[in-house]
């Protein structure tokens, strides 16, 4: 089945006009997008409101971005979308390979560029371009099951951003890749000996990258993680701290504004990497059950898009781009409560914006456009 629509750019929008009107729209993943943004805007304001900068109206600028991202990729037919394929994976690859000489270093990886105050990690486009490429390739195998030459050819395009990530370095940032090839290559049909081989390699490249590809600083988030006591005000302080947060919040929270460890500063990049446990401490187990219930909802909401999806291609593309989104949830919240090492990765709609926040919008609006379009019908 091809995955073209239409003869040109003009096409972009015909199917607009054919679709069902606000019944098409998954009201569901909608909203949730919508209120994590505004709880995001709240948290965030807390967060930062004893740092130099109030990020409150930044992260305003780009909630308005990523409100415009989202409803250009709803408006958007996901099939012209695959049709830049190999365009969009160039650009992602080409925007990573830059930022290594362009980019500005933070918490020892060069992996952010920033203009004017606000700024995003070229990752995030290379994160989309390779789901969409995926999405476009596996889409386009006849076959029950993928053979040896498709996930090689699957690992090599991930391979490659994954690879420059990791010299920024941000192995963080390289990790949440391997979600999309996990994601869509189990749904196109993978033999079990191939799983287990891919295991065996992991396990390998695994032991490499330790040895060869972390710097000391990495090895250490790692260490501390497994034995915070062996750092406490060094690399084991951000956990400690983190844990200190989420567990003094209780049943209904200290309160908004009354986080004595976001307040006090003691807790880092609170308004980042670290705003889930703004949101523990200040508004207690109830505010995080809320939290993680809309979640829920987005999550319910994707996969029963992706499940209605018209065609293999948007089964794929949604299926790709809902794992990112949820491999970024689960990371953090593990992160913050120390179940994970601490990495740079963001939690989608809630934390500070920048190229991510518009990475989820524009994610929220794809799912949202291939929803709408299941019933559409092609010649």
């Amino acid at each position: 089945m091809s995955v073209t629509s239409g003869t040109g750019p003009s096409a972009l929008f015909d199917e607009a006009r054919s679709l069902r009107g606000p019944r098409a729209i998954s009201w569901g993943l909608l909203a949730a997008a919508l209120l994590l943004s505004m709880i995001g805007v709240a948290v965030i304001h807390s967060a930062s409101a004893e740092l130099a900068a109030d990020y409150l109206p930044r992260q305003l600028v780009w909630i308005g971005l990523g409100l415009a991202a989202l409803g250009f990729g709803a408006v958007l037919d996901y099939h012209y979308l695959l049709r830049l394929a190999t365009p969009l994976y160039v650009l992602g690859l080409v925007a990573v390979a830059l930022v290594l000489v362009f980019g500005h270093e933070a918490g020892g990886a060069r992996s952010w560029i920033g203009i004017a105050g606000l700024g995003g990690q070229p990752s995030d486009l290379a994160k989309l371009g390779t789901a969409v490429f995926l999405a476009r390739y596996f889409g386009g195998v006849r076959q029950e099951y993928l053979g040896i030459r498709h996930l090689a050819t699957g690992l090599l395009v991930v391979g490659a951003p994954m690879a420059l990530i990791v010299v920024q370095p941000d192995l963080g940032g390289a990790v949440m890749f391997a979600p999309l090839l996990a994601t869509m290559g189990l749904l196109s049909g993978v033999r079990l000996r191939l799983i287990a081989a891919a295991a065996a390699i992991a396990v390998v490249v695994g032991l490499g990258v330790w040895h060869f590809g972390m710097r000391d600083y990495q090895q250490d988030r790692i260490l501390s993680f497994a034995f915070p006591e062996l750092d406490p005000l060094g690399a084991g302080y951000q956990i400690r701290q983190s844990k200190i947060a989420v567990g003094s919040g209780g049943l209904l929270g200290k309160g908004y504004l009354q986080g004595t460890q976001s307040q006090l500063r003691f807790l880092p990049a609170r308004h980042t990497d670290f705003v889930f446990a703004v949101l523990a401490e200040e508004w207690g187990f109830l505010g995080v059950v809320v939290v993680l219930l809309l979640y829920l909802l987005f999550l319910g909401n994707g996969v029963r898009i992706a499940a209605g999806a018209r065609d293999r291609p948007g089964v794929l593309l949604a299926s790709g781009l809902l794992a990112a989104l949820c491999a970024h949830v689960l990371y953090n919240t593990a992160m913050v409560i120390g179940l994970v090492p601490v990495t740079g990765i963001p939690i989608p709609f809630l934390s500070y914006g920048g190229s991510f926040a518009l990475f989820s919008f524009f994610t929220a609006g794809i799912l949202l456009g291939i929803d709408a379009r299941r019933y559409v019908n092609r010649p």
